[in-house]
């Protein structure tokens, strides 16, 4: 998208060039202006669509339209913030079915990764209220399937549970969710996993995507400063008749196990990388 939009503002300078025979500061300038343009004007483009999208009762079906513009903006998003990530385990996603994906949660970017590198498989996230509350993409989101979850209300909580299953069962969109509640800041590879999260896969009869995000959480640090190297791991799918047959907690310590493997791997590699280089 970012590219499009320098190719765009590019070919306006130089019509601009060509025609009015002025100087070369005042094409870079109209080109500037043209890129600024561009990009203001797709986010008011979306803000009108968030306008028809109502936000008061669930969904009949997931919008494509709204789904492409989550995808279309983390795009964005990561690329101006430069976001580099490596994707590993594709070929393990399942093929034809929905699925509930659980991954851990590091920073406001980890729902972007996945709405860019998982596009093909139509994922809508389950977050907190706050974030469906984002001017512009809460709307869209919305529309694309997102939820919100109060988790400090348990009625709330179960409803939204129970709708997240709904859109699975209606094949609507594939459901993504963390299960440590929360974005871990304390330095610690995990924060418990809430087994409530995997009630959603167990009332809509589909199978469990374990995934995990390294190196996300020095995507604030980094911003705008040097590129950020980033993993995204599937690391596993736990088949729908094992996740029936299950409990949560089971649910929860498996997958958790997973994913804490993963992350430390990961963490003990950047560690010697960065050893070697300064050796």
């Amino acid at each position: 998208m970012i590219l499009l939009f320098l190719i765009l503002a590019i070919i306006v300078s130089a019509m601009f060039l060509y025609f009015t025979q002025t100087g070369i500061l005042r094409a870079l300038l109209v080109f500037v202006l043209s890129f600024i343009a561009l990009n203001v004007l797709y986010m008011c483009f979306w803000a009108i669509v968030g306008l028809f999208i109502d936000n008061s009762k669930p969904i009949r079906r997931q919008s494509a339209l709204c789904r492409g513009g989550c995808v279309g903006i983390s795009t964005l998003a990561l690329g101006y913030c430069w976001v580099r990530t490596k994707v590993y385990g594709l070929e393990k996603l399942p093929e034809g079915e929905r699925f509930l994906l659980v991954s851990n949660h590091r920073s406001l970017f980890d729902p972007l990764i996945f709405m860019k590198y998982l596009r093909k498989y139509e994922m809508a996230f389950i977050g907190k209220p706050s974030a469906l509350a984002l001017p512009v993409v809460g709307k869209i989101g919305y529309g694309a399937g997102c939820l919100p979850i109060d988790r400090a209300n348990d009625r709330e909580a179960l409803k939204t549970v129970l709708t997240a299953a709904d859109y699975l069962k209606k094949n609507f969109c594939s459901m993504a969710i963390f299960p440590e509640g929360t974005r871990n800041k304390t330095g610690d590879t995990l924060l418990p996993f809430r087994p409530g999260a995997f009630k959603i896969a167990q009332k809509a009869g589909t199978p469990v995507v374990v995934a995990a995000l390294c190196g996300t959480e020095s995507i604030n640090r980094n911003m705008f400063r040097r590129v950020t190297d980033t993993e995204l791991h599937i690391l596993e799918v736990i088949p729908a008749d094992e996740v029936r047959e299950a409990s949560t907690k089971e649910l929860a310590d498996r997958s958790s196990e997973l994913i804490r493997k993963c992350v430390e791997k990961a963490e003990s590699e950047t560690e010697n990388a960065a050893g070697a280089r300064t050796a």
